[in-house]
């Protein structure tokens, strides 16, 4: 099971262009509003959806929601459907939006 991910961390490999995959399990119109990326993949439908992120299984995949909440849900579905190293965004859009603003 891998670590879940700070703001910090996140933000540093964004800047450094590090390869994962950035995955955002918040509602659509959470995305609308303000989003740092990534595929927007609803909780909700992350089951009926696993196939479109698949080949995604052993890469590093970083989940996000609003506050972490939503996101650890989605890394324990993730994990249970075979992913080998999941990281939830701890405090999630909240705590980005405190450390950085929202762009």
């Amino acid at each position: 099971m891998a670590q879940d991910i700070k703001v910090t961390e996140l933000k540093e490999k964004m800047d450094n262009q590090e390869d994962f995959v950035l995955i955002d399990v918040r509602e659509p119109h959470e995305h609308e509003d303000f989003s740092i990326g990534g595929a927007l993949i609803p909780v909700g439908s992350l089951v009926q959806r696993i196939d479109e992120i698949e080949d995604k299984k052993d890469q590093e995949v970083i989940v996000y929601c609003r506050s972490g909440q939503r996101s650890g849900v989605a890394k324990s579905l993730l994990e249970r459907a075979g992913f080998t190293n999941v990281r939830n965004l701890l405090g999630g859009m909240l705590d980005w939006t405190e450390q950085y603003g929202a762009k």
